[in-house]
């Protein structure tokens, strides 16, 4: 399997000389889920990564797109034999449950998903509307001080980054910012599913007492992902998307924005916020 990183040499320039140094890049490769089901073998989605926690981000990635809805929905994972017998590192067989026929119109979009996707239109958050309804008013209440020190601890877990400066991130924390789990993706929507399909794999879903901070920006198809998981309370460093605040206000999703230095913005659910005033 290739490795999160690659090795590769740079040319440095500074002050008109240059010389070349190793160097470590993010590694990204394309992943190919396929579903097995009713005697089928069939390709759903291929998406660009970085290798490692391909289970995870499978399980993310069908459980965000509503085609699974609990663990035990998958019986197995395997890499498909190339012709000489060894494993497919970039293809991933989903094995489904027996008499599970799930239904792939939600996929069509997915067949390239490239790791800066995003989804564009209303017409999602309608679709949404048909599987989840508004989430009440309850989840975590949390102090500023604990948001003000998830980017720090979100940063001090990224081990890829580190050393390549090209990754994303996504953590999963409790209420008094407590790091359960964090995953490292080139790709935001990648390394959420991984988180995802991590807490699936633990029996940790659903998350509606949990943080979940992302680096980057936050979009439409973060949001939705946290929607599917319950998720009611998401961070990202950088700005929300309209769609994003759209559908979080819609969705009763508490949304901040620009977490970082000590400041933060509120897009969507204030009242879960603990403020002095």
């Amino acid at each position: 399997m290739p490795g999160p990183t690659t090795p590769h040499e740079v040319f440095i320039v500074q002050e008109n000389t240059g010389q070349a140094v190793p160097d470590s890049l993010a590694t990204e490769e394309p992943l190919e889920i396929r579903l097995a089901s009713g005697g089928e073998v069939r390709p759903v989605a291929v998406t660009m990564r970085t290798p490692g926690h391909d289970e995870e981000l499978a399980l993310g990635f069908l459980f965000g797109e509503g085609i699974i809805e609990r663990r035990q929905d998958v019986v197995a994972m395997h890499r498909p034999l190339d012709r000489v017998g060894r494993p497919e590192e970039n293809i991933l067989v989903v094995e489904m449950i027996g008499g599970l026929e799930p239904d792939l119109k939600t996929l069509d979009r997915h067949f390239f998903t490239s790791s800066a996707c995003g989804v564009c239109g209303k017409a999602g958050i309608e679709a949404l509307l048909l599987k989840k309804e508004p989430v009440p008013h309850r989840g975590p209440r949390v102090r500023p001080e604990v948001l003000y020190s998830l980017p720090d601890s979100l940063h001090s877990e990224q081990s890829v980054f580190k050393s390549t400066g090209g990754l994303h991130a996504a953590g999963l924390y409790s209420a008094d910012g407590e790091q359960i789990a964090v995953r490292e993706d080139v790709g935001r929507h990648n390394a959420l599913d991984k988180l995802i399909g991590s807490s699936l794999d633990a029996g940790r879903l659903p998350l509606d007492e949990a943080v979940v901070m992302v680096s980057g920006r936050s979009s439409y198809e973060i949001l939705q992902k946290c929607l599917m998981a319950d998720v009611t309370f998401v961070c990202a460093v950088s700005a929300p998307s309209s769609l994003a605040v759209s559908l979080a206000r819609q969705f009763n999703i508490t949304l901040i924005g620009f977490l970082r230095d000590r400041r933060f913005n509120i897009y969507s659910g204030r009242e879960r916020v603990l403020l002095d005033a």
